[in-house]
């Protein structure tokens, strides 16, 4: 039987991701260097060293999707998908990947919205979907009220790489890989987070 998984934010091909959201595939003592023109951040040492570390990131990001998900499952991407501004660059991620692709497009996703028929199917940054009676919306940015919030819906979310403070009192989550071991998580386990938490109304909705 085929699942349902979510995930957000792979950012394929993007080596200044991994300093941006302190990636594991980097060594900060070794790779990057101090910006002689922005001390609040680093650079790396060399192009070399960023090849090869967003090497490393892409080769350990393909592994742990086809990991969990298999050939038949079904994945909600919301958004930033890849870097790059060739067809074959697009390719060379989509093609390493197992299951069936939505995309919800990101702020970072121009490569991909030009390759969007590549997708199982696509659509601009939102989406409202139901699974097991479930709703559930779908965008790559977090929103602080969204469709029946108050009747126990859901709300995932990407694009804040973690940086955004889960809120208990809100059926939402970050559902990008910098959240989730850096690979998809699946409708069941999403369940189980939002089990833990309870709606508390911060408009007028469900007073």
């Amino acid at each position: 039987m085929s699942k349902t998984y979510f995930t957000a934010d792979t950012h394929f091909g993007h080596a200044n991701i991994i300093r941006y959201a302190d990636r594991p595939w980097m060594n900060p003592e070794t790779d990057l260097v101090p910006n002689p023109t922005d001390s609040a951040r680093l650079m790396w040492a060399s192009p070399l060293i960023a090849q090869q570390c967003v090497e490393k990131m892409d080769r350990e990001l393909v592994e742990r999707w086809n990991r969990v998900v298999g050939q038949d499952d079904l994945v909600y991407h919301l958004g930033d998908f890849c870097f790059g501004d060739k067809v074959a660059t697009f390719l060379r991620y989509f093609k390493q990947l197992n299951g069936r692709i939505v995309l919800i497009k990101g702020n970072h996703d121009k490569l991909a919205w030009a390759n969007r028929q590549s997708f199982y199917a696509y659509h601009d940054s939102y989406l409202e979907i139901k699974i097991d009676g479930q709703d559930i919306t779908l965008c790559h940015y977090a929103l602080r009220v969204f469709n029946k919030c108050h009747y126990g819906a859901w709300h995932l979310y990407g694009h804040s790489h973690g940086s955004l403070a889960d809120d208990p009192n809100a059926l939402a989550i970050d559902v990008g890989v910098d959240c989730h071991n850096f690979k998809p998580i699946s409708f069941e386990e999403v369940a189980t987070i939002m089990a833990r938490k309870k709606f508390k109304p911060i408009d007028h909705h469900g007073e």
